[in-house]
Parts: structure tokens; C-alpha cells; sequence
């Protein structure tokens, strides 16, 4: 029994292990998957003296709770929580220290929606197609976190950052996500495509991380039937018969027929797996690049 190892006391609501993800595979019909906030992500693994890609743990609303078997060096940042090591308050968004044996609480979001935690060493889960992250569409990768499950570290390499507090942008109170129109915009009336732009939305409760669903105004289509399956891109705007656009996430299915209206640009993803249900959206249109 080795002693770089966590072991789960509770799993709490979600609490997947992710990376960067496994890009290169969609042809496969693989996702790319990883951390829905990559910043807060690698902000934990820069905290703790680990490599950019180290495996980290993702939580969802309710956190988590584990016993190191060694003594090791834990950082939690991402949605603002509580975190306490044996009972006593710790800092949240700084380097802390948990003795073995003693019991790390990552407490319930107080704003946002996934907390990260980054251990020294990494969580060390064997890797699927170069990656450790769990995917939830595909079964890729280790399932989520269970109640007594125990996760192997590895090996520290640098020292751990020294600082007091990071500072990190907040859970967004609206979500603007930058949008490039097409490339199916013309399988929408030009009301509908004004509306999208025009409108306002509201985050909905059966978002997850295959996709941000949304509740509001439904967009009108201009032609009946659907697509043939076409490739399917992370931050694709798809309408599905319901006229409420869905954002694609980091799990979302790499083939689709329902049109897609617009792209998502990249940088403005890590605040929509922040968004809580009810936060307002709002789609801007920029210039294609």
C-alpha cells in the first residue's frame, strides 16, 4: 500500500479527475474533455509546484473531502468556498499544508459552480489516450470520485509557489460569450439570428459539462428537417428542436445534426462552467478572424 495516495471520504455531488484534456481524437468520436475552467486549473497546479498538465480534481456545487496517507501540499481555487484542514478554517486560493492523516473539507460553492484541487505530485490515475481526465459522455478515463475510493499521487518535482493569496476573476453575475455567427446561422430566420444577439437568456439547471443550456426566447428556423451529423466543435452554439441554444462544453459529442447558429470564442469558456442556474447570457456577435 503506497502513502502518495488520497482517499475519499466524500465524493460529494460530481468530483471528476481532470487535465487538459485528450484533443487530436475527435475523429475517433472522443471528446477532448478536461478541466471546464483550465485557468482555475492550472492556477491550483502552479500553486503546488506542478506541471501545467498534472491531473487535478474538478468538484460541482458541493465539494469534497479527503484524507492524504502523506503529507502533502493542496491548493483549491476556482468557485470561492470554505476549506478546512482537520476542522480549522484554511485559506482558499494559496498553498496549504495537510498533515497525513488529517481530513481536507473543500466546502460548498458560496459563488460559481466547480472548485479545483490540486495536490503535489498530481492525482497519478492511469492515463486513456494520453490523458487522465473523466469523461462523462464517453466513459473515457476514471469514473467520478466515489466514497472510499483512493487515488495515487505522484512525486513532487518543484516546490510549491510562494505566495499569500492568488488572485482569480470571480463567478460571472451575467455571462457574455462572445460569439462568431455560422456556420448554419442560415437555417434561422434573421429575426431568429437578431434575437440570439438581441436577447437576453438565463443559464439552465440541466446545464452539466457536455453542454451550457440555456432558458429563454426560442429561435425560429427557416427550413425544416435536420442535418446530416456534421463534426461538432468545443463552444458550438447548437439549437435543437426546442429553439434553446445549447453551449457546447469540454464533454460535448464530436458529431451532431441539429444546426449550429455560432461559435463561442475559446477565452470566454472557462466563465460559462462557472455559471450558475438563473445567471443571465448573453450572446455578442464579433467579426470572424
Amino acid at each position: 500500500m503506497t502513502d502518495r495516495a488520497l482517499v475519499v471520504v466524500r465524493a460529494g455531488a460530481l468530483t471528476t479527475v481532470q487535465d487538459r484534456g485528450r484533443p487530436g481524437y475527435a475523429h475517433l468520436g472522443v471528446p477532448r474533455s478536461g478541466a471546464l475552467d483550465p485557468p482555475s486549473a492550472a492556477l491550483v497546479n502552479r500553486l503546488v509546484g506542478n506541471a501545467p498538465d498534472a491531473a487535478v480534481l474538478e468538484t460541482t456545487l458541493t465539494g469534497c473531502a479527503l484524507r492524504p496517507r502523506s503529507t502533502v501540499t493542496v491548493a483549491v481555487a476556482g468557485a470561492p468556498c470554505p476549506v478546512r484542514v482537520g476542522g480549522r478554517p484554511v485559506v482558499w486560493g494559496a498553498p496549504v499544508v495537510v498533515p497525513a492523516g488529517e481530513v481536507l473539507e473543500v466546502g460548498a460553492a458560496e459563488r460559481g459552480v466547480r472548485a479545483y484541487v490540486g495536490v503535489c505530485g498530481g492525482i497519478a490515475v492511469e492515463p486513456v489516450l494520453g490523458s487522465r481526465s473523466a469523461d462523462l459522455l464517453s466513459g473515457l478515463g476514471p469514473a467520478p470520485l466515489a466514497d472510499g475510493a483512493v487515488l495515487p499521487l505522484g512525486r513532487p518535482s518543484v516546490p510549491h509557489a510562494r505566495v499569500d493569496v492568488a488572485p482569480q476573476p470571480g463567478p460571472p453575475a451575467e455571462l457574455v460569450l462572445r460569439v462568431t455567427l455560422g456556420p448554419r446561422d442560415d437555417w434561422f430566420t434573421p429575426g431568429a439570428v437578431r434575437e440570439l444577439t438581441a436577447r437576453t437568456f438565463r443559464v439552465s439547471s440541466a446545464s452539466n459539462r457536455i453542454g451550457l443550456r440555456t432558458e429563454g426566447p426560442a429561435l425560429e428556423r427557416a427550413r425544416p428537417g435536420e442535418l446530416p451529423s456534421e463534426g461538432m466543435v468545443l463552444g458550438a452554439v447548437q439549437v435543437p428542436p426546442n429553439g434553446r441554444p445549447v453551449v457546447f462544453l469540454a464533454d460535448h459529442p464530436t458529431t451532431g445534426g441539429y444546426p449550429v447558429i455560432a461559435v463561442v470564442r475559446a477565452a470566454d469558456l472557462p466563465a460559462a462552467g462557472q455559471a450558475l442556474p438563473g445567471t443571465p447570457v448573453r450572446f455578442v456577435a464579433v467579426r470572424r478572424r
